[in-house]
């Protein structure tokens, strides 16, 4: 697979635009029977709908895509069979965490998820409650992802009017930078005080990222690699965040 390609965005129009999927329908069994060993694996899992990328486009600094809906199950098989059929993409919004001094905060999975021990920012594949009529509401995704996930509710945040695109094989990650007044430190301590009183929280702790020497290379995907080192690499950009969601 090539290397994550970055591009800057300004604005992201994506929309529901339900069709069959060839893949779900013709491997149902295969399916299935994949979904019962991942359940063996995480009796947690749940088999819930999702949205799936099927077209896309980039224009000047302007993301347009269009989405449809299948299930996890069919999901998964399809990521684990290594996305066989006609191009489709895994496209989610990720809430880019930044401290007050500059540092990045990344959550680690829990033991109980599908992506146990993997370090990244808050997100989630999109589905129906990101819906907004046939749009796909993914700056709301992005805001609901962080406060599920780490208790950082709109209102503690500033965020950034743009986005930032990863583009990583079957994966397109889209990044909304989000700005806390707080320093890393405090952050990290006041999220993992959210997650200890949850009883079974999606993340098991926070890692920060101040500098290269931070990532976690082995748990990290590359496109979140990527994202870091890319930002890292920039130089502190007045007024990138503001206020209000």
């Amino acid at each position: 697979m090539s290397e994550p390609e970055i591009v800057e965005l300004d604005e992201i129009d994506c929309r529901f635009e339900p069709r069959p999927w060839p893949f779900a329908e013709n491997n149902r069994e295969a399916i299935a029977a994949h979904w019962q060993e991942v359940i063996a694996r995480k009796p947690a899992s749940f088999n819930g709908k999702i949205l799936l990328l099927h077209r896309w486009e980039v224009s000047g600094r302007r993301f347009r895509g269009a989405y449809l809906m299948t299930d996890y199950a069919s999901f998964l098989a399809w990521r684990d069979f290594g996305t066989p059929g006609e191009p489709k993409w895994n496209c989610f919004a990720m809430a880019a965490l930044q401290a007050a001094d500059g540092a990045f905060l990344l959550g680690e999975m829990a033991e109980h998820t599908s992506n146990a021990g993997a370090v990244y920012f808050a997100a989630g594949t999109p589905d129906p409650s990101d819906l907004d009529g046939n749009v796909v509401n993914l700056a709301g995704s992005v805001t609901r992802e962080l406060e599920e996930e780490t208790g950082v509710s709109p209102a503690d945040v500033a965020i950034a009017s743009g986005w930032t695109a990863v583009f990583h094989g079957p994966r397109i990650a889209l990044m909304k930078t989000v700005c806390s007044s707080l320093p890393a430190a405090a952050l990290k301590a006041r999220i993992e005080g959210f997650l200890a009183t949850d009883s079974k929280p999606e993340l098991s702790r926070m890692h920060i990222v101040s500098g290269p020497d931070d990532l976690i290379a082995d748990r990290m995907p590359p496109f979140q690699r990527a994202y870091l080192l890319h930002r890292l690499a920039q130089a502190p950009s007045e007024g990138e965040c503001v206020s209000g969601a």
